[in-house]
């Protein structure tokens, strides 16, 4: 299936902006309040995101992170582990040294305490020493019904080891390069999952960010040739965190598109009309984290696919 209802989320204990990451996440902005205060905002907001998520049905695995690793991303776990119905689970290599202490093997432990399967694990951790990233669900947007993944390249999301997770995942690999305007300079756009989602029968997009026009035509293509209904969104939408939406599975198999109230707010009734003519959109403020963080809805949301192990 191309989407889930089982849901991992980590708790933030030390959030806060990462100066790490701020060399290349533009959507970052430094906010003159204590770390502490910044803190506690983040939690009410990943709190009250969790509870509206459980409140339709998603079943959300909420982990506590650990307050000694000092690991201020901790919140966006979809970039350093993957769960895939095969029963694999796969690790990435991070940009920033400090996001490098999120890797967490109690987490598999906790999944599999649920009765999940791990069968296999793939890490590809080791190209940090070589300086060569893909950071997970943030660099590498699946199309599972397809057999198909979706790269935007950037100094977090290395080409070759994307072909290379293409391989190992047996899919076709579409890749291409997307920008944002930053001070007047086109600048790769960090995380493909900023500026593009794609659900069971529709894609969100940002096609303006993909300058190359060979590229967004092959990219378009591909979604239109799988039956997928496009939704443009503009750039300005983009920085608004509208491209980071994830699709969800709530009780009785309804669905749902999950994303922040600034990605609501900033879309047009043709949109949300284009929207719900496929599932309910479900929208949680989520202004610290995506001020401070650089990342939104889907950045917190790891999807699990593994299977239960048998009775």
């Amino acid at each position: 299936m191309q989407i889930t209802n089982t849901i991992l989320m980590v708790r933030p204990v030390r959030f806060r902006m990462n100066e790490e990451t701020a060399v290349n996440n533009y959507f970052q902005e430094d906010i003159d309040i204590k770390n502490q205060t910044i803190n506690l905002r983040a939690q009410q907001e990943f709190d009250q995101f969790v509870s509206l998520l459980r409140s339709k049905g998603v079943d959300v695995i909420v982990i506590d992170d650990i307050y000694e690793r000092d690991t201020p991303d901790s919140i966006f776990p979809n970039n350093w582990v993957s769960f895939h119905a095969s029963g694999t689970v796969g690790l990435y290599p991070m940009f920033a040294e400090n996001r490098r202490r999120e890797r967490r093997e109690d987490i598999l432990d906790v999944l599999e305490e649920k009765g999940f399967e791990i069968r296999t694990v793939i890490d590809y951790t080791s190209a940090e020493e070589e300086g060569l990233f893909l950071e997970g669900t943030g660099s590498i947007i699946m199309d599972r019904d397809h057999q198909k993944a979706y790269c935007a390249l950037s100094p977090r999301a290395d080409e070759e080891l994307f072909i290379e997770f293409c391989e190992d995942m047996e899919c076709t690999p579409i890749i291409f390069t997307a920008y944002q305007s930053v001070d007047g300079n086109r600048m790769p756009i960090y995380h493909t999952n900023v500026m593009m989602c794609v659900a069971e029968t529709f894609a969100v997009i940002c096609l303006d960010a993909i300058d190359d026009k060979k590229e967004r035509r092959n990219v378009l293509n591909h979604l239109k040739g799988d039956g997928k209904e496009i939704i443009a969104i503009t750039e300005v939408q983009l920085q608004n965190f509208a491209g980071n939406m994830l699709q969800v599975i709530g009780k009785e198999e309804k669905r749902y598109l999950a994303m922040s109230s600034a990605a609501f707010t900033s879309l047009t009734p043709e949109q949300i009309t284009a929207i719900n003519r496929h599932c309910e959109i479900l929208h949680s403020p989520l202004e610290t984290i995506e001020t401070c963080g650089g990342g939104s809805a889907r950045c917190m949301m790891a999807e699990i696919f593994l299977p239960r192990a048998q009775e």
